[in-house]
């Protein structure tokens, strides 16, 4: 009997290809075992699944809706644009998704707290969010550049109990907000657990995040069929990290005439450090525990990364996307910040949606590439969150357009 690629992917050591694994020191090879161990035994727990079933349609409003962005596809002129509207999930984006799982099987696993790191604020409201539901103490690690750049969500994590601890080496930012929380993991993987906030890291994080995503891609396909008595042409989301790509991706990896784009930030162009474009422009390595591509300086170091959204300046990506653009299943996308910043006033002002800064970017990117194809085509953006936590930002940074376009 065939498998399906999600059931073949990854091996079991967590490799997809030569991508992933586990590069971790010896005090957390025990730790990380146990996480494989008990995630083996709950994905197929019936109480597991139907907790989950519960949380996701009574508490976070699941399943999102599609909606058909009508003004923006004509505006462009071309193939009809959809959109997965993963920010009207409870918290505003897609990363309650795996929160709540990852805070239930810490529960299982007897821990009394959950840390993780975040860029945008997202991941860290999500889990701070799923830590109070639970009754669990919570500890999010932040860049200092993130916590000014991103203050909404530092609040709304400090109001739901959280303990905001500032990353204020490096670059301030995701990479170094990882840093942190991992050092601090190791201070007490007895009482702790850290609840990764993408498809990366070492196994069986990339798995187990894509797994509590696909979700949406299940959802979207369901959905799709139902408006349109077809599958989309094109699915686009932004990819830093990549959960909510692979999310999305995973309910269609198996449906070879569907193509997806994973839609890196180019930031402000080529230049090494102006950008976070890692599967474009990196190279394999090994960070954060595992192996992929990434950005590296001139030592091999993981190079400095830019993007105006904070979620994806990651100077890596996760394994399973670095495996799926080797095979050539995925495609990549590229938007630059002033694409992202267009993109972000134009679904607002077209459609009335507000989107992540981090979402724009696959928004801009399903707008350039509508314009090149027929309109009986079609693009699904997984609009992965909502643009509260960056109104502030951008009207500081780029003045509102003088009228509706």
């Amino acid at each position: 009997m065939a498998t399906t690629y999600l059931e073949s992917h990854p091996d079991k050591n967590g490799y997809f290809g030569k991508f992933g694994g586990a590069y971790i020191p010896p005090v957390l090879e025990k730790p990380f075992a146990e996480i494989a161990e008990a995630y083996q035994e709950l994905k197929n727990s019936p109480a597991f699944i139907n907790e989950l079933k519960y949380v996701r349609k009574h508490y976070q409003g699941r399943p999102t809706p599609i909606s058909f962005a009508k003004n923006l596809t004509e505006y462009c002129g071309g193939a009809k644009i959809y959109l997965k509207r993963e920010d009207l999930n409870h918290t505003g984006a897609h990363k309650l998704n795996h929160c709540m799982a990852e805070v239930i099987l810490a529960k299982h696993l007897g821990k009394k707290k959950v840390i993780a790191e975040t860029g945008a604020g997202q991941h860290g409201v999500a889990l701070a969010t799923a830590a109070a539901y639970f009754g669990l103490e919570c500890e999010i690690h932040m860049g200092e550049v993130d916590i000014a750049k991103e203050h909404p969500n530092v609040v709304r994590m400090k109001i739901l109990g959280a303990k905001v601890v500032p990353a204020t080496h490096g670059l301030k930012t995701l990479k170094e907000a990882v840093d942190s929380a991992f050092e601090a993991y190791v201070k007490d993987p007895e009482n702790s657990i850290y609840c990764i906030g993408s498809v990366v890291g070492p196994h069986p994080f990339p798995m187990m995040v894509r797994d509590f995503q696909s979700v949406i891609g299940f959802e979207a396909k369901e959905q799709f069929l139902e408006l349109e008595g077809r599958l989309p042409d094109n699915i686009a989301a932004c990819v830093g990290g990549g959960s909510n790509a692979m999310g999305i991706f995973a309910g269609f990896i198996d449906d070879k005439e569907v193509n997806l784009y994973g839609v890196e930030p180019l930031g402000r162009g080529e230049k090494l450090g102006e950008h976070a474009a890692t599967l474009t422009y990196g190279e394999e390595g090994i960070m954060h525990g595992f192996n992929s591509i990434m950005l590296k300086d001139e030592n091999g170091e993981p190079a400095p990364v830019y993007s105006i959204g904070s979620g994806i300046d990651y100077p890596s990506v996760g394994p399973e996307h670095a495996y799926l653009k080797e095979s050539g299943r995925t495609k990549v996308g590229l938007c630059d910040d002033n694409e992202a910043v267009d993109a972000f006033y134009k679904l607002s002002q077209l459609e009335g949606i507000i989107p992540a800064l981090e979402s724009a970017h696959a928004v801009a990117f399903a707008m350039k590439l509508a314009k090149t194809l027929d309109k009986d085509k079609t693009i699904l953006v997984n609009l992965s969150g909502r643009g509260d936590k960056d109104i502030d930002f951008v009207i500081e940074n780029y003045p509102v357009p003088h009228a509706k376009f």
